[in-house]
């Protein structure tokens, strides 16, 4: 991935292999399933899943994993015991790419996450 101003998700996906390319649009699927109303761009070149204008995720896609960012602290603890094997620095998530993505893990988490911005948008 050589690019780096990217325009739209579609120009990030685009720029890596066939197989990662399908793994990022599996999760971006899920994401759009597990929060329909869901909206993205790119944001710190990465692609970036915003809800009512708020920082929902980021994704970035590495040589050996699939890295996802932005999640709060509170999701990461509620399902620390299934993250525990992606867990890497400053909570952001570690996806490997030579094993199968836990798609139903990420669609639990980011309808968490939703949750809990929608929440905190009610209380203000």
């Amino acid at each position: 991935m050589a690019k780096t101003n990217f325009q739209s998700v579609d120009e990030y996906i685009s720029t890596f292999p066939k197989e990662v390319q399908d793994v990022l649009e599996e999760i971006r699927r899920t994401v759009h399933e597990a929060v329909p109303e869901a909206q993205e761009k790119i944001s710190y070149q990465a692609p970036t899943f915003t809800l009512d204008g708020k920082y929902l995720i980021y994704l970035s896609a590495w040589k050996n994993h699939i890295g996802m960012y932005g999640q709060s602290s509170e999701a990461t603890e509620a399902f620390r015991e299934q993250l525990t094997p992606y867990l890497g620095e400053k909570g952001a998530l570690r996806f490997p790419l030579n094993k199968p993505m836990p798609l139903s893990l990420i669609s639990d988490l980011v309808k968490f996450s939703a949750k809990e911005r929608l929440d905190k948008a009610k209380t203000k």
